[in-house]
This record gives structure tokens, C-alpha cells and sequence, in this order.
């Protein structure tokens, strides 16, 4: 499954997944923004891995927020916005 979304004032977020047993799998972030530490990437997809598939878009920011290290710093990108391609993804794959 595929999403994307443009977050306003950012930048371009995409995001593929899979769904196993209604859990997020195989989670891979991407795009054109810009996180320091880079390792902070790994983290998100981290994140998502294994989360409920029906989880809303509060949830899954909520559960990147946790996973990211103190003072990650994220330009163009944040966890609301990488929720949205998430949901995005699923939507899509279930419409398919």
C-alpha cells in the first residue's frame, strides 16, 4: 500500500506499508524533508511497525512522538503529517 501527502508549509511524506494479521508491516517512510539525527527515520518506521491498522491519525502521531529520541529535529515533516500518509495508505489499499 502507498500514501502520500504534502504537509502545508513542508514537504512531500511517503509512505508504504503492508497490513498482516490487521497490523501495520514492512513500514517505509520517505520523502523530500529533512530529520537530524538521520537514524530518526528508522525510529518512525520503528514507530509504526506492528500498530493496529485501524488506529486513527491521533494514535499513530502519538506512537512516533514516543518513539523519537530528545531533540530530533524535523524539518518539513512531523508526526501528524506522517500519520495522514499512513491513513492515506490504508485507505487507498482497502479501496483497491
Amino acid at each position: 500500500m502507498h500514501g502520500e501527502y504534502k504537509m502545508p508549509g513542508g514537504k512531500l511524506i511517503v509512505v508504504d506499508l503492508a497490513i498482516s494479521d490487521g497490523s501495520l508491516a514492512q513500514v517505509q517512510v520517505s520523502g523530500d524533508f529533512f530529520l537530524e539525527p538521520d537514524n530518526a527515520l528508522h525510529a518512525i518506521d520503528a514507530a509504526l511497525e506492528g500498530q493496529d491498522a485501524d488506529a486513527d491519525e491521533h494514535m499513530l502521531a502519538a506512537a512516533i512522538r514516543a518513539q523519537l529520541a530528545p531533540g530530533v529535529m524535523m524539518y518539513g515533516i512531523s508526526p501528524e503529517a506522517v500519520a495522514v500518509a499512513v491513513r492515506r495508505a490504508i485507505e487507498q489499499g482497502t479501496a483497491a
